[in-house]
């Protein structure tokens, strides 16, 4: 494998709106990030992604665009995210924006041109069709649910919005758009940003025409999915971005890809790829229901070992996976992966070290690394997240009470992961003076920065723990670039693979239960690396793992 600037570093997903507020409106700023920059630096961060910070309504928190060439003014101003990235370049690190031009917003100037003249110029910015038989163009299902189609007025005609009806896709068909989009990157590149994470991607290529497919539900609507699983020549589309924009400037790129098949695996993260890398999302996506969030199946610890070791094989002689256990559209990892009622700061320890060492990009999200868990809202009511309030209802219209559609959306929803980072016990968790957009969680006393940095055996000093060894001059070819090899498969909810490189081959091996369990070393280890206990019991060839106890073994 080629090596790139980009491998051997760590990268933190920031989502703006709940990281730092400093003027007191609830809402965290530019300046927030700004001034935690030295904490990030502190904590072995090297590539700080940004959610959107870009001129829009927030129907959809952001990625709604109506000005990309705009800061929006919740968040500050052009100067500070200049001064950001300036700050930022002091310290070596390096600035990614998130890409979202699957869609923009219906206030777009773009959008706004089009509805005045929906088949002039404009509106072949974007998809517009005639009705059907008085109905809409096609019966495919938004993301969010509903018709995909919005209808303009009291005309016949529609628009197509994949997601929320306020952000109309793109005609990516069009190479007028394309090039629009194009100059915009290229614009961002300039002004010092070192790549993007480029949003909902695989959406831009439709097949065409739209027609009608089965319906999956008795709302008479099928899952947009089927649609694009038909579609042919999107890498047309995203090897001419790559070669008009990021090729030209060395930038990093990491692809939000779902279910890409692994004959294409190659031509998104290979050496000749259109991205750098792209995000596993194999166990976000398990246990996933067609009917809605209330059916979805649970993720046990052997399922997502196999999820995981499964990405690995694929990946494996390719390219860079990034590797993630949640992100600002999942819960929190501890609360997914972890068996409920056993969460803990040794099972938060196992599974930072069982993801975060596997070959690839690690991606920490914010609160992660103090362990932030899924957040017990009461009521419906105290939801802002779209995807939660549908998937509600959903779950209401399928027969379930009022309190079991609140089960269902709280495991889920993706305000688990929106709620403001926790940094000390003081009022609304030290994130803001005024009153927080979205409720802090409750356990903010007790889960929080200021009392993990002052404790050397917290959540938040074994991530420093970890990152430092994933750099270790000692290990760190064969931790970035080793080839993952899956160990003792055979023994249940115990997780464990060596990093094979060069000169030296690693354990990591993880206890995903409360109970004991006893496995037998193929041979001597010379050193232990990493450990969340105090303590290692070994007799002979055989070793103790204590409940969720997880090391890292040279050998």
């Amino acid at each position: 494998m080629k090596k790139q600037w980009w491998h051997d570093k760590v990268a933190y997903q920031i989502y703006p709106k709940s990281f730092r507020d400093t003027n007191g409106d609830g809402i965290g700023d530019l300046r927030g990030v700004i001034s935690k920059l030295d904490y990030l630096k502190e904590l072995g961060i090297d590539i700080i992604w940004l959610s959107p910070i870009y001129q829009s309504p927030f129907a959809d928190q952001g990625y709604d665009i109506s000005d990309y060439y705009e800061i929006d003014p919740r968040f500050g101003t052009m100067e500070d995210l200049q001064e950001l990235i300036d700050e930022a370049k002091k310290r070596n690190l390096y600035i990614l924006l998130d890409l979202v031009v699957n869609h923009c917003s219906d206030e777009h100037e773009w959008f706004q041109k089009a509805l005045k003249d929906p088949k002039g110029e404009y509106g072949d910015y974007f998809y517009i069709r005639e009705g059907k038989d008085g109905k809409e163009p096609s019966n495919i299902r938004s993301y969010f649910g509903g018709s995909a189609w919005e209808q303009i007025g009291d005309t016949g005609l529609y628009y197509l919005h994949l997601f929320h009806k306020k952000q109309p896709d793109l005609n990516w068909e069009n190479p007028v758009v394309r090039k629009e989009i194009y100059d915009m990157i290229n614009w961002w590149l300039k002004k010092g940003i070192a790549g993007f994470r480029i949003d909902a991607i695989m959406n831009i290529k439709k097949a065409l025409p739209f027609h009608d497919y089965e319906p999956d539900r008795e709302d008479g609507l099928a899952d947009c999915r089927l649609m694009l699983n038909e579609n042919e020549g999107v890498m047309d589309f995203l090897k001419e971005m790559r070669d008009a924009t990021f090729q030209k400037y060395d930038a990093f790129t990491v692809g939000e890809v779902f279910n890409e098949k692994k004959e294409e695996l190659c031509d998104f993260i290979g050496e000749d790829g259109c991205f750098s890398s792209i995000f596993d999302f194999s166990q976000t996506v398990f246990g996933a229901s067609e009917k809605g969030w209330y059916d979805n199946g649970p993720v046990t610890p052997d399922d997502y070992r196999k999820c995981c070791f499964d990405s690995q094989e694929r990946a494996e002689g390719i390219g860079f996976l990034s590797n993630i256990i949640e992100n600002h559209d999942e819960p929190r990892g501890v609360s997914r992966y972890i068996p409920e009622g056993e969460c803990s700061d040794a099972a938060k320890k196992m599974l930072a070290a069982l993801y975060f060492l596997l070959k690839g990009m690690p991606f920490i999200y914010q609160g992660q690394e103090i362990g932030m868990e899924n957040v017990a809202f009461e009521s419906i009511d105290q939801y802002d997240d779209i995807s939660t309030l549908e998937e509600y209802q959903v779950a209401i219209e399928n027969g379930l009470t009022n309190q079991q559609a609140l089960e269902a959306v709280r495991r889920y929803s993706r305000d688990n992961a929106r709620v403001p980072f926790q940094w000390d016990d003081s009022e609304n968790a030290g994130f803001t003076k005024g009153m927080a957009w979205l409720p802090v969680s409750k356990d903010y006393p007790s889960i929080n920065l200021q009392h993990q940095s002052a404790d050397p055996d917290s959540v938040f000093h074994f991530y420093k723990k970890l990152i430092a060894l994933r750099k270790n001059e000692e290990y760190k070819d064969t931790l970035v670039y080793g080839q993952v090899i899956p160990a003792y498969l055979e023994m249940e909810r115990l997780m464990a693979y060596y990093r094979n490189g060069e000169h030296e081959k690693i354990l990591v091996i993880g206890n995903f239960k409360q109970d004991e369990q006893e496995i037998d070393l193929v041979e001597p280890y010379r050193k232990i690396l990493l450990n969340n206990y105090d303590t290692v019991i070994e007799t002979g060839k055989k070793l103790l793992l204590k409940g969720y106890q997880v090391l890292v073994l040279l050998f």
